[in-house]
């Protein structure tokens, strides 16, 4: 096989090629989150310890998953939109040292995603596009404009469960997290972490009567630009669209 861009990034990112990570020379932990801005409208959602959802087994969670494109007109409560981004990306507690651990595994702890959302159909949530920050459990509101879901579906490839799935999951990854303890390497990690995040949101769904479907096919700058962010600091690195069965 002759060499593309995929052997080079996997050349590149073995141990011998690594850099210095920025913790070895005393530069500080990155934040855990991204800042709320002043004044930004916030949606207060219930706190997950309270949000009672049916309980599946596991294996019949995992013999029942499989991907769902097509969704019932019917919207999530909202106590179910939390159960969601609490099993995906969820704060368990903070160390002393300031690392989070949450739902889902991630190299070293780092944590590397903030979770947008389209919501399109969530009882009590004007549609539009949030960012959850997981510190506080509110949405943000990123953007309201009644074009959002066609902007995020035309960044994702035109796919149409996009727009018609209750809401519609873009992970973004905030590189600095991860090149902070892991450099070079720390890229291969944060889309090994993407699939911890998005199986979880598969097997959490089943519980609620609901279908995902998982979404790595996307225009990255029509997708980054949707969602406001940079594509190189920040990026989408993966997107799932969810609904009821």
């Amino acid at each position: 096989m002759s060499d593309h861009i995929g052997i080079e990034f996997m050349r590149k990112t073995r141990y011998e090629y690594l850099s210095e990570p920025p913790q070895k020379q005393g530069v500080p932990m990155p934040p855990l989150q991204i800042p709320i801005p002043t004044g930004a409208r916030l949606v207060h959602l219930p706190d997950p310890s309270i949000c009672h959802m049916p309980s599946i087994d596991l294996r019949a969670a995992i013999e029942r998953r499989e991907t769902l494109r097509h969704y019932k007109d019917v919207p999530l409560k909202m106590e179910e939109l939390t159960f969601l981004l609490w099993c995906t990306q969820g704060v368990r507690r903070i160390s002393d040292k300031g690392i989070s651990f949450r739902t889902v595994p991630s190299a070293g702890a780092r944590h590397a995603f903030e979770t947008y959302l389209l919501v399109n159909r969530v009882k009590g949530v004007t549609a539009g596009l949030y960012r959850w920050a997981a510190l506080e459990n509110v949405l943000v509101e990123m953007d309201a404009s009644p074009e959002i879901a066609e902007r995020v579906t035309e960044g994702c490839l035109r796919q149409n469960h996009v727009l018609t799935s209750a809401v519609t999951f873009v992970w973004v990854a905030v590189a600095e997290r991860m090149f902070w303890r892991y450099t070079e390497r720390g890229y291969r990690y944060m889309l090994l972490d993407a699939g911890h995040v998005c199986q979880n949101l598969y097997l959490a769904a089943e519980a609620i009567g609901c279908g995902v479907c998982a979404i790595a096919a996307y225009d990255d700058d029509k997708l980054n630009a949707a969602v406001g962010v940079d594509g190189e600091r920040l990026f989408a690195i993966y997107a799932a669209s969810l609904g009821k069965r």
